[in-house]
């Protein structure tokens, strides 16, 4: 790994690193303080509930939930960094608040915290976007997005109630859909075009006729044809010359 590289794989996880370490913040403050933030969380069809929007990902219930979010937050999140660096910014924000709405939006009449929504999205979006992509080094990151957390697909089933499956079905829908609006964007598969046999003849054949034009075309000099000039005496001018004599 050389020297650029190194640089991009540790700036990658920075942005993930400082998530996470306002999630500790804030449980931390929540716990120093003995108070519930739970209460800033999305609650849907509410006026009042719509903060949650912005607050939610940040709250979380206890530290086993934390640690649940941050360990894939900080693996999904160095991925997309890394490699979909232009296109990552702009697929976590629009995750973010799209999964958040959509949340608000349909969801049970229930306060709706954490930020497995954003982890469902970042999965839905390295998941399909190798494939889409069909560029050798993303489809093995989707098998390994699968391999390590293709068990998320449970979470989108209303099978506990204590958890937001609503979130996190939002939150993966919104990550397949971003996949396929940017496939066209960020790394692609090395397309290599190789030139055609009929064509390469054709080409050498026009320079051999190029060439040829070049040879037959007449010599120009920057000087001019010299005249010719005759000259000669009238006979009875030598006659004179004669009788001179």
């Amino acid at each position: 790994m050389d020297n650029f590289e190194k640089k991009k794989f540790i700036y990658s996880a920075v942005f993930p690193f400082i998530f996470i370490l306002i999630l500790i913040l804030v449980k931390t403050v929540e716990l120093y303080f003995d108070t519930s933030f739970v209460r800033y969380g999305i609650l849907p069809r509410e006026f009042s509930g719509l903060k949650g929007v912005l607050l939610a990902p940040f709250i979380h219930g206890d530290w086993n939930h934390v640690f649940n979010n941050s360990v894939p937050l900080l693996i999904l999140g160095w991925a997309m960094f890394y490699f979909y660096r232009s296109l990552a910014p702009k697929a976590i924000l629009l995750s973010f608040f799209l999964a958040g709405i959509y949340t608000w939006i349909s969801a049970r009449s229930a306060y709706h915290i954490g930020a497995s929504g954003l982890v469902y999205a970042l999965f839905g979006f390295l998941f399909i976007s190798g494939f889409l992509r069909k560029y050798i080094p993303l489809v093995a990151l989707s098998f390994l997005v699968a391999f390590l957390y293709g068990s998320l697909i449970w979470g989108i089933l209303p099978w506990d109630k204590s958890i937001s499956w609503e979130g996190h079905f939002w939150g993966l829908f919104i990550g397949l859909v971003l996949g396929i609006i940017y496939r066209k964007q960020g790394p692609q598969r090395k397309v290599f075009v190789w030139a055609d046999e009929e064509d390469e003849d054709e080409e050498v054949l026009g320079e051999y006729v190029d060439f040829m034009e070049e040879v037959e075309k007449p010599i120009k000099t920057s000087y001019s044809q010299p005249e010719v000039v005759y000259h000669f005496k009238p006979k009875n001018e030598e006659t004179k010359n004669s009788d001179k004599s």
